[in-house]
């Protein structure tokens, strides 16, 4: 009986409006229940395959977003290496700017300290070297029209380098300059020095006149005829001849000395003293600072004497020495 019930078809009666007959439609159960479960299974199916298509665009469109993202992570760091890179370069170049300007402070000074050189030995006639000057070529900024070469292309990490050697070539030329402007200094006081004692060496010839008329040493005396000891050099010449210091120093007497006549004594550096005796006039006074050929006084013949001469003597360390070695 129930297997019977089962197979009798279903009738769907289908009405459409009051004009039209009624139609029937009979289906059995089995179909029935078959297509609506077909149709959604079909749905399911539509649907889990929606969502297995929009699962790999989703995947794909993730990778590419990696991917873009990536490359934006990339450029980003290639941005901010350049940009460390170029404030690297600036801070480099901001340093040598300022090494630089320090660098141009020394050299001034150390030039004004060699044209202070220069003066100093132009102004007291130091013989320079023979030597041809060599000419030093000139660095001048570039000039399009006088250059080429190859086209060599340099990175940042070259300049940097350029940039680190270049700042040791400042270091190293900053420790010259000031080894210069504190040896420069230092030469020329020795250089002052040096000439102070150079000048002060009485070597100079003390008249124009180049006669000797008596020799330093042992003689015959002039007045008395026997042997007698000649403290100095004596020179002929003529009354009113000018008398020359032979080094430069400072006068410690200048009077009449009964025998000596008028007279002028000199002390230089290295303990040395040169006096001038039987002068017609005195030029200078006791205390006066002279300087190597200057005029001190005027030959004559006062004092014991036979005639006009400049007895000029030369005492070291406070004994007489013959004049003749440092005049000749």
């Amino acid at each position: 009986m129930k297997s019977t019930k089962t197979k009798q078809p279903i009738t769907l009666l289908v009405l459409r409006d009051a004009q039209h007959s009624v139609k029937q439609i009979q289906l059995s159960k089995p179909l029935l229940i078959a297509v609506p479960t077909i149709a959604i299974l079909s749905l399911s199916g539509l649907i889990i395959s929606m969502q297995v298509h929009s699962s790999q665009v989703v995947s794909k469109m993730e990778q590419q977003l990696q991917l873009q993202t990536m490359t934006n992570n990339k450029m980003e760091i290639t941005v901010s290496n350049r940009e460390e890179a170029i404030s690297r370069l600036q801070n480099e170049i901001i340093n040598l700017s300022s090494d630089a300007q320090d660098m141009k402070g020394k050299m001034q000074r150390v030039n004004d300290l060699e044209k202070e050189l220069q003066k100093f030995i132009n102004n007291n006639n130091t013989s320079m070297s023979s030597e041809k000057t060599k000419t030093t070529p000139t660095i001048t900024s570039d000039d399009p029209n006088h250059v080429g070469g190859e086209f060599i292309a340099v990175d940042t990490n070259d300049i940097l380098d350029l940039t680190r050697e270049t700042k040791d070539d400042f270091e190293e030329l900053r420790k010259l300059l000031d080894s210069m402007e504190d040896n420069i200094p230092r030469m020329l006081e020795k250089a002052q020095e040096t000439q102070d004692m150079l000048a002060g060496i009485p070597n100079m010839w003390p008249t124009e006149s180049h006669v000797i008329s008596s020799s330093f040493g042992y003689r015959k005396d002039p007045f008395t005829g026997v042997a007698a000891y000649h403290a100095g050099l004596d020179i002929s010449g003529n009354t009113g001849d000018p008398i020359y210091a032979a080094g430069a120093g400072k006068v410690v007497e200048a009077e009449q000395g009964g025998a000596r006549g008028l007279f002028i004594k000199i002390e230089h550096p290295e303990g040395l003293k040169t006096t001038y005796m039987h002068l017609s006039n005195i030029n200078v006074a006791v205390g006066d600072s002279i300087s190597k050929g200057d005029l001190i006084g005027k030959m004559g013949s006062t004092g014991r004497s036979t005639g006009a001469h400049l007895h000029f003597q030369v005492e070291k360390m406070n004994e007489v020495v013959n004049p003749l070695p440092y005049i000749r």
